[in-house]
């Protein structure tokens, strides 16, 4: 008996569905890297009013500010991070909305004088309302790879 043309036609959608999720799982690692170090940031800093430095358990620091201050939607943002006690060779920031995905928002930074690194970003405007993103400092080493969440919320 020969396979009906809806029979196949299920079976390239399974197949196709099976090797969407097998590329996801393997190439998963390209966009969301496993930091070796995630150090937490003081949690009363608030990005809209100031800059926020992490201090690492080796010593190091890590400092993130965006200007201008507050935090506007839509806008170019200058956005900053200045390390010191640790040699980095890549320094992004990744922008993630904390309850909703909002699509794939990272920045390579560009190196600058005294351990400081820049870009330039802007936010998408939520539609839904107020949003709150996690803003996540990612800096490679030779040795290793350090993950340094912020929180920035709007409120209106």
């Amino acid at each position: 008996m020969t396979p009906s043309r809806s029979t196949l036609s299920t079976l390239a959608m399974l197949g196709l569905l099976l090797g969407i999720a097998v590329a996801g799982h393997y190439f998963s690692p390209l966009l969301l890297p496993k930091a070796d170090v995630q150090a937490q940031p003081d949690p009363g800093c608030d990005l809209q009013r100031q800059a926020c430095a992490t201090r690492l358990a080796d010593g190091g620091r890590i400092e993130l500010s965006i200007l201008p201050r507050p935090i506007p939607i839509l806008t170019p943002l200058k956005v900053e991070v200045a390390i010191s006690g640790l040699l980095a060779r890549k320094v992004e920031v990744d922008f993630a909305g904390e309850t909703m995905n909002m699509g794939y928002n990272r920045i390579a930074l560009v190196p600058a004088e005294g351990g400081r690194f820049g870009g330039e970003a802007s936010l998408p405007v939520c539609v839904s309302g107020p949003m709150s993103w996690v803003v996540t400092v990612v800096v490679e080493t030779d040795r290793k790879l350090i993950s340094v969440p912020y929180r920035l919320s709007f409120s209106s």
